[in-house]
C-alpha cells in the first residue's frame, strides 16, 4: 500500500469513503474552521471538499504534502486555483456526477416559478382557498435563454425543448453550428436577455460571470421575465434583482444559490414571486453517491503517480483527440528533457510547431505544450513540476513560450519540433508517433535519424571521418557499457556529422571525458530519457 494519508472535511457519501480506505489512510473532519485547517493540513497527501470548506492561499501555503484538492461536485469557486497552481497542486472535480441532479432541479424551480405552485401550496395550507391568485403561464412557445452550454445547460435544453420551448444560448465556447446541432440557437449575451421569456443561468463563478444578470441587463429584457439560478450565488446581483421584482419588470425568480449563504438577511426572502431553496441543486442520493465515487477515484489515481480525469487547474483531453494527443504529449515530454541536457545556459525561449494532421486540432494541442514544458524544466529544477504549474514557473522564471501550426509536412502523417533557445545556444528536435503509439525522434539539430526515445543516450557531433565511431564504441566497451541501438546523421560527407549512441546503462564521468578527448569528437553528452513518465 502507498504511504499516504486524506483528509475529508465536508460530508462525502459512504461509498465514496469506502473506496478510498481500501488504499489509504482516511480522516473524516468536518465542520473545521480556518485556523484549525491551517493547522493540521501539513499532515495530508490529499485534501477532499464539497462546497462547506474554503481552501484559502493561507491553507494551501500551510500543506507541505498535499498533491490533489478534489472537490465532490463541480463549483471550485472555495478553492484558490491560483495558489494550488502555483504549488503544482492538482486540483479536480466531479462534473458529471451531478448534472442529472442540477439538471432536474432547474426543471423542477421552472415550472414551479411558472405556476406559483410553492405559494399555493403554502396558501392552501394556511385553509386558503384563492385560485385567482395563483394564476400561472404556459411554457410551450416560450423562449428559454440559457447561459452557459455546458453539460447541465444541454441537458436543460433538452428538456425544456422537449416541453415546446424555443431554445437560444449564449455560451463564448460554443459555435453557432455545435449550438445548432443541439437544438439551440446560438446568440450574443445581449441578444439572449432581450429575446427570452426565462431566462436560467449555468456558469461557474468567475471574474467575467460575477453579476452578468444586473440593473443595466435586467433593464434590457421583457417586461415579465422569469429568472433561474441553480448553479452559483453572485452570477446575478441580488439587489438589482430585486428591484426589478419590486419595479414588476421582472415576474419572479427561482434561486438555489445566493451570494452569501444563508441568506437569512436577504430582501429577496421577503418577496412573494421569489421561489427559493437551500442550495439543493446537487441533493439528490444518486448525485451524492456519484460525485463521492468519481472524486475518490481521481484521488487514488493521482496518490498513486497517475493523473485525474477532471483536472480543472490545466487542460483536459477531450476524448476524441486522446488517442492522438496523448501519445504526442509523453514524446513531447521526452523530447524536452532529452534537450535540455543537451544544452547549456539559461533558457530563454521554447517554441513548439505542430505540423500535419496535429495542426487539426486547435487549442488542444495546449496539453502537448505543457508536457513538454514540464520535460523542460523538471531536470533543471528543485521544485516539483507537472502540468499544473509548468506554464507558470516557465513565465515566473521569464521563459517565453510560442506555439505555431501548420499542415504542411513532408514524410509524416503528424509532426511535433520543439526548438529551445538558452543564452549561450539554440537546438531544435522533431517527433513523431506511428500507429500503436510507436514514437520516434526523426531529427535533431537537422540531421534527420529514426531514435526510439528511451533510457540512456550519447549524443555526440564529430567529423564525419573514418574510426571516431569506432573509438567511441571501444571505449564503451572497455566500461562494460552495451550499446543498444545507434544512429548516425550528416548533411556533407567529410564535415560535422551526429551521433546517438542508445546504451543500456549509466555512463561515468570519466568515459565521457574520455570519449570528449578523442581526435574529430567536437561535443559529446550523455543524456537520460526517463521510460516511465506520466
Amino acid at each position: 500500500m502507498v504511504s499516504a494519508r486524506i483528509l475529508v472535511s465536508d460530508p462525502l457519501a459512504e461509498e465514496g469513503l469506502e473506496i478510498l480506505r481500501r488504499e489509504f489512510a482516511v480522516d473524516v473532519k468536518t465542520d473545521l474552521k480556518g485556523d484549525q485547517l491551517v493547522a493540521i493540513i501539513g499532515n495530508y497527501d490529499a485534501l477532499l471538499v464539497r462546497s462547506g470548506t474554503e481552501v484559502t492561499a493561507r491553507v494551501i501555503e500551510a500543506a507541505g504534502k498535499l498533491r490533489f484538492i478534489g472537490r465532490a461536485g463541480a463549483g471550485v469557486d472555495n478553492i484558490n486555483m491560483e495558489a494550488a497552481t502555483r504549488r503544482g497542486i492538482i486540483v479536480a472535480n466531479a462534473p458529471e456526477g451531478n448534472t442529472l441532479a442540477a439538471t432536474e432541479h432547474t426543471m423542477a424551480m421552472m415550472l414551479s416559478l411558472a405556476r406559483s405552485i410553492p405559494q399555493a401550496n403554502a396558501s392552501l395550507k394556511r385553509k386558503e382557498w384563492k385560485r385567482s391568485k395563483f394564476m400561472g403561464v404556459e411554457l410551450n412557445e416560450k423562449t428559454l435563454g440559457i447561459v452557459g452550454l455546458g453539460r447541465i445547460g444541454r441537458e436543460v435544453s433538452k428538456r425544456a425543448s422537449a416541453m415546446g420551448m424555443h431554445i437560444v444560448g449564449y455560451d463564448p465556447f460554443i459555435s453557432k453550428d455545435r449550438a445548432a446541432q443541439m437544438g439551440v440557437e446560438a446568440l450574443s449575451l445581449e441578444e439572449l436577455f432581450r429575446v427570452s421569456d426565462v431566462i436560467t443561468v449555468h456558469t461557474p463563478l468567475i471574474k467575467e460571470t460575477r453579476h452578468i444578470i444586473n440593473a443595466q441587463t435586467i433593464a434590457t429584457m421583457k417586461d415579465g421575465v422569469r429568472i433561474i439560478n441553480c448553479a452559483r450565488g453572485g452570477i446575478i446581483d441580488e439587489k438589482a434583482l430585486c428591484d426589478g421584482i419590486k419595479s414588476g419588470k421582472v415576474a419572479g425568480a427561482a434561486l438555489d444559490v445566493f451570494e452569501e449563504e444563508p441568506p437569512l438577511a436577504s430582501p429577496l426572502l421577503d418577496l412573494d414571486q421569489v421561489i427559493t431553496t437551500p442550495h439543493l441543486g446537487a441533493s439528490t442520493v444518486e448525485a451524492q453517491q456519484n460525485v463521492a465515487v468519481s472524486i475518490a477515484k481521481q484521488c487514488i489515481s493521482v496518490l498513486k503517480g497517475g493523473s485525474a480525469k477532471y483536472i480543472v487547474n490545466a487542460p483536459i483531453v477531450p476524448a476524441e483527440y486522446a488517442d492522438t494527443i496523448e501519445p504526442f504529449a509523453l514524446l513531447a515530454e521526452k523530447m524536452a528533457r532529452f534537450l535540455i541536457q543537451l544544452m547549456g545556459g539559461r533558457v530563454e525561449k521554447v517554441e513548439l510547431t505542430f505540423s500535419g494532421e496535429l495542426a487539426s486540432l486547435g487549442k488542444n494541442t495546449r496539453y502537448i505544450t505543457l508536457m513538454a514544458l514540464k520535460g523542460l524544466l523538471d531536470p533543471i529544477l528543485q521544485v516539483p513540476v507537472n502540468i499544473v504549474n509548468a506554464e507558470f514557473i516557465a513565465k515566473e522564471r521569464g521563459i517565453s513560450v510560442s506555439e505555431t501550426t501548420t499542415p504542411d509536412v513532408e514524410g509524416f502523417k503528424s509532426l511535433v519540433t520543439i526548438k529551445v533557445r538558452t543564452e549561450t545556444m539554440e537546438e531544435t528536435m522533431s517527433g513523431t508517433v506511428f500507429f500503436k503509439g510507436r514514437s520516434r525522434i526523426v531529427a535533431i539539430g537537422g540531421y534527420t535519424m529514426d531514435m526510439i526515445p528511451e533510457g540512456y543516450v550519447i549524443v555526440s557531433r564529430h567529423l564525419d571521418k573514418p574510426g571516431v565511431i569506432g573509438r567511441a564504441s571501444t571505449i564503451l566497451g572497455k566500461g562494460n557499457v552495451n550499446i543498444a541501438g545507434m544512429q548516425v546523421g550528416r548533411i556533407n560527407p567529410g564535415e560535422q556529422a551526429i551521433m546517438v549512441l542508445n546504451v543500456d546503462s549509466e555512463v561515468t564521468s570519466e568515459m565521457m571525458d574520455e570519449i570528449r578527448s578523442m581526435p574529430g569528437i567536437f561535443t559529446a553528452v550523455f543524456a537520460r530519457i526517463s521510460d516511465n513518465l506520466i
